[in-house]
């Protein structure tokens, strides 16, 4: 981002976990609050980006397998005669997909368990950043009527 810039920068999907990334704004004056909710959100971001780029890793590659070990079951290759990849139809693709959520069950409870709590925490330091400057604001406004 410009060095000007007073927002978060969103930017393009990863090639492995398909997320945005963000670039999160640091203000000259942020305060310890701020900064541990900047740096919650970071964190958060971080596992984010660990987890599904993991998760869509393990996908393909099982789906890749999958799809190889039916074909190869038919007697058939990866490539057809013209070259163009071979698939399955969409009934054999289901089982490939119940197979691999009911495996990764247990990742995904855990993930979707650390996520609330990560947002959770995020939403606290969000309404007590917010309750801050609210009170700064209120003194600020309260200084300068005095005045």
């Amino acid at each position: 981002p410009p060095a000007h810039s007073r927002s978060d920068w969103i930017g393009p999907p990863d090639k492995h976990s398909n997320l945005r990334p963000v670039v999160f704004y640091v203000p000259p004056e942020e305060s310890p609050l701020e900064r541990q909710l900047r740096e919650a959100r970071q964190e958060a971001q971080a596992c984010d980006q660990r987890f599904w780029a993991r998760h869509n890793r393990a996908f393909h590659q099982e789906k890749e397998e999958f799809i190889y070990s039916r074909l190869k079951a038919k007697g058939l290759e990866m490539r057809d005669e013209t070259g163009k990849k071979a698939t399955l139809n969409a009934e054999e693709m289901a089982d490939f997909y119940k197979d691999f959520l009911s495996k990764n069950f247990r990742k995904h409870m855990q993930y979707n368990r650390d996520w609330y709590k990560r947002n959770f925490t995020i939403t606290f330091l969000m309404g007590q950043v917010a309750l801050a400057r609210a009170l700064r604001w209120l003194r600020w406004k309260k200084k300068n009527v005095g005045n």
